[in-house]
């Protein structure tokens, strides 16, 4: 037992499994494998688990041929697929860890034409899907009950497989869900009706698992309130819980439906949102029904997940993305490795981001997360070099930290008086404090790796060649991007990063013209309306944020909503006269003006820092370069060719 966390490293009981500790990495799909687990995903669980995880909760296992949700879901009706599970249960068991399965039907939750045309969805009644326009088809009472066996039959083929437990998706508005909503399930048959009727889906679902599975765990997951308009209410998922406590081994509780954009946005949380925000939702169940539970949500730091249940109000913590971040996230708080720990942001960036693009995911900090078999053991170096790295952004500092780790001498040059190159930007925008983050977690790699770092101090050539490196790493990053339009001269017109540094004064009437569509865009919206101007966002694209997760876009936009920021899409940036900026609706050609603008905040991209790049190259030096000098672009791409460099230099 660890003393600074003497709740979170103690066993405890899940039916008739005795899990190690209370981390879980909850159920989530990775994009890993293709319908059956291959030796990406049975990497990539067993990391987690040999970091320490107490309990694993592996991804969705569809039930039934009518449960299509994506091109790779995970499947487990045929008995030929038993070896392949058993391979990644056997790779956790090895580190103590226990392993539960997802069983899975979204109903009407699915992402439109997934498979390249547009899918029949089945669900209890035809109530549309809001957020992915489905309009499904009502189950007859056979589908129901094929539905319900291949519950069943699924558990029995996972049970030879050696899982230790079993847990139903009734989260997120799916296919259980649906059936306990009275606003989706409008049956007036044994399924549908009063209450004790819309419970009977469940129940044979339950009741189809035990029967295949008897001494296993059986949990359900569910959201403790959807938070939208027609979703399940705090009361509703309360009163479900009392009603299927006996039945339950576990709850686990998230928030949101994947039936809206708002709701959906509680899938997988913003940095936006606090930290543990879940956690009252999660007592509430805990207390009325005397069942352990297991809580997610924004669940980030091992000290966050100690006091949620010190305070009773969960018995244990999904510490999802943190484990995806830090693989070994558990074993550094057992060990009191705190400063060790690599945080998540909730960025969204490379974790949900990436799934939502069909892509096995990763992490922007740890991009070795989804590539264990690329990126394993750390190759020590055959000869040791000397390394200069020229910029201490995130690209940078992670090309660093990882050649310093593999034996090289590396010292780090930044211009600067402070590391973090554009990330120092980042955390200044409302909702976006976290992004720091990534800074202090690679100045810890660096640390720990032994790498010399010099700030203000620009690399030049001449600063090379006194030094003689073996290598120059180049990571200079960008700066803003001006282009040359008529009138930008006369009037006030601004850079994001002017405003972001504090300075201009912005006045009361502003313009921002967002070319990425990206964070900067509404970030600076939400920060100038918060502060008093009367701010108009003009995005050259289809919507505010385009180019961000889901999942972050809709809450950020939905922040601009209610600070009454106005919005205009298709808007290309044509000129500045005074007090009016001009711009060409994208699509008609048509003129767009803004008129009584006091100054024009430019958030156009940025342009590549690679003066040194090309002086290097006239001098013959062995160079790599990495990052926004060599095309701007995110965070993402920085750190992983960090990583790249790092690896192979």
């Amino acid at each position: 037992m660890s003393a600074p966390f003497p709740n979170l490293f103690s066993e405890i009981a899940l039916g008739s499994c005795v899990v190690p500790n209370r981390i879980v990495s909850t159920g989530h799909h990775t994009y890993l494998s293709d319908n059956v687990p291959d030796e990406r995903l049975i990497a990539y669980h067993e990391a987690r688990a040999k970091g320490g995880a107490g309990l694993i909760v592996c991804e969705i296992v569809a039930v039934h041929e009518t449960a299509g949700f994506s091109h790779n879901l995970l499947k487990a009706a045929d008995r030929k697929s038993v070896p392949a599970y058993a391979k990644m249960v056997n790779a956790c068991h090895a580190h103590g860890t226990k392993v539960f399965a997802q069983l899975f039907h979204p109903g009407r939750e699915i992402l439109s034409a997934w498979s390249g045309m547009l899918p029949v969805a089945w669900a209890p009644s035809a109530v549309p899907n809001e957020r992915f326009h489905i309009m499904p088809k009502p189950m007859p009472e056979a589908l129901i009950r094929s539905i319900v066996a291949g519950f069943g039959a699924t558990a029995a083929n996972l049970a030879e497989a050696g899982f230790d437990g079993f847990e139903i998706v009734a989260s997120h508005g799916y296919l259980p869900a649906q059936f306990l909503n009275p606003r989706v399930n409008l049956r007036e048959d044994d399924y549908g009706g009063d209450f004790v009727r819309r419970l009977k889906f469940l129940r044979d679902v339950i009741r189809a698992i035990r029967d295949a599975a008897a001494d296993r765990a059986v949990g359900l997951r569910i959201s403790g309130a959807e938070l939208d308009t027609d979703g399940l209410t705090e009361e509703e998922v309360r009163r479900i819980c009392e009603a299927t406590a006996s039945d339950m081994d576990y709850f686990s509780v998230v928030a949101g439906t994947s039936a809206s954009l708002g709701g959906s946005v509680h899938i997988v949380p913003p940095m936006g949102l606090e930290h543990g925000y879940v956690a009252p939702l999660a007592s509430a169940i805990k207390a009325s029904t005397s069942v352990p539970v297991i809580v997610t949500g924004r669940i980030n730091q091992p000290q966050i997940a100690e006091q949620v249940i010190a305070n009773g109000e969960a018995d244990l913590c999904g510490m999802t993305r943190a484990m995806i971040c830090d693989p070994a996230m558990a074993s550094k708080a057992r060990d009191g490795r705190l400063d060790d720990i690599r945080a998540c942001i909730g960025c969204n960036q490379a974790c949900i981001g990436r799934a939502h693009k069909g892509l096995g995911i990763s992490c922007i900090q740890h991009p070795e997360s989804g590539r264990e078999l690329d990126f394993g053991e750390l190759p020590p170096s055959n000869r040791q070099k000397r390394i200069m790295v020229a910029g201490g952004g995130p690209a940078g500092m992670k090309a660093a930290a990882v050649a310093a780790a593999r034996g090289h001498k590396v010292s780090l040059y930044e211009r600067q008086r402070r590391l973090g190159g554009q990330a120092n930007l980042a955390q200044r925008l409302p909702g976006r404090e976290e992004f720091g983050g990534i800074v202090s977690n690679l100045e810890r790699e660096m640390a720990l790796a032994g790498v010399s770092v010099a700030t203000e101090m620009a690399v030049t050539a001449e600063l090379i060649g006194s030094v003689q490196p073996d290598a120059v790493i180049i990571a200079t990053g960008a700066r803003p991007y001006v282009p040359d339009l008529e009138g930008l001269d006369n009037a006030h017109v601004v850079t994001a990063w002017d405003v972001l540094e504090d300075r201009v004064n912005v006045g009361a009437s502003a313009v921002i013209a967002d070319w990425r569509a990206d964070w900067i865009g509404i970030g600076l919206a939400e920060q100038l309306a918060a502060s008093g101007s009367s701010v108009t966002l003009c995005v050259n694209g289809t919507m505010a944020g385009e180019t961000l997760q889901m999942y972050t876009r809709n809450h950020y936009v939905g922040r601009l909503h209610k600070l009454g920021v106005s919005i205009q899409t298709h808007a290309r940036l044509f000129g500045i006269d005074d007090d009016t900026v001009f711009f060409q609706d994208t699509l008609s050609e048509e003129p767009i003006l803004m008129e009584g603008v006091d100054t024009l905040v430019l958030a156009l991209g940025h342009q590549a820092e690679d003066l040194l790049e090309t002086q290097l190259e006239l001098a013959g030096t062995e160079l790599m370069t990495i990052g926004d000098c060599v095309v701007p672009r995110t965070a993402e791409e920085a750190v992983y060719e960090g990583l790249q460099a790092g690896w192979n230099i």
